[in-house]
């Protein structure tokens, strides 16, 4: 899908890796089929609730979870462990869905889709099972989610990754930095203005007084 964003061995904090992580990553550089395991257990629903997020397209959000595992397990010895294994991940998920994002840009949106049935060998529920109802799912009913995904999906690209970095993986302003790879303030900033652009995409579809939490909240 191209080249990434970040160095995928460049950790820019001094952020102490959990122990159970650092058993981990020796277990992958040892090459575990059960760390491989743990691993995918682990990280595979939250990196495709993100993909998802990012890129409103199953089929896409598939590709870049496959990409993003591939690249961990190919990069695992050069993770130093100055951030955590959570940060990483994410970091690499945002990485692979910018590349997603300027290859469809570049190519898919010149194809003509021939075939609209669905690949079965290719099926994103077989591939990424839903074991659970995420904080974002369990927090608004299926109306306000339909709105707000709608409306999450129709704002700048930076700001929606921010916010959903935020409000929907639950990460802390710190975490999303380094992802991001910016500075507190920017992430800050563009958490603030993804939320304002969220509210005002929603002005015209909520009732008066029933806003979400999410575009409700402001940047601490």
């Amino acid at each position: 899908m191209g080249t990434t964003i970040f160095d995928l061995g460049l950790e820019r904090t001094a952020e102490t890796v959990d122990v159970t992580d650092l058993h981990l990553i020796a277990s992958l550089r040892e090459g575990s089929e059960r760390a491989y395991e743990e691993l995918l257990i682990r990280f595979q629903q939250p990196v495709y609730a993100l993909a998802l997020r990012l890129l409103d397209d199953q089929s896409e959000a598939c590709d870049v979870v496959q990409e993003v595992f591939l690249k961990v397990f190919r990069n695992v010895g050069s993770f130093r462990g100055q951030s955590t294994l959570k940060t990483w991940i994410y970091r690499i998920t945002v990485n692979e869905a910018h590349n997603a994002r300027r290859w469809f840009f570049r190519h898919r949106r010149a194809e003509v889709e021939l075939d609209k049935n669905p690949d079965e060998s290719r099926n994103w529920k077989e591939i990424i099972p839903d074991r659970s109802r995420s904080p974002f799912d369990a927090a608004f009913d299926n109306e306000r989610h339909i709105l707000i995904e709608a409306a999450l999906n129709r704002i700048n690209p930076i700001f929606r990754e921010a916010v959903a970095l935020r409000d929907i993986s639950d990460l802390a302003y710190e975490e999303i930095a380094e992802i991001l790879g910016v500075s507190l303030g920017t992430v800050k900033s563009r958490i603030l203005r993804g939320r304002e652009a969220l509210r005002e995409e929603l002005v015209g579809s909520l009732k008066t007084g029933a806003a979400p939490r999410l575009v409700a909240k402001t940047a601490e």
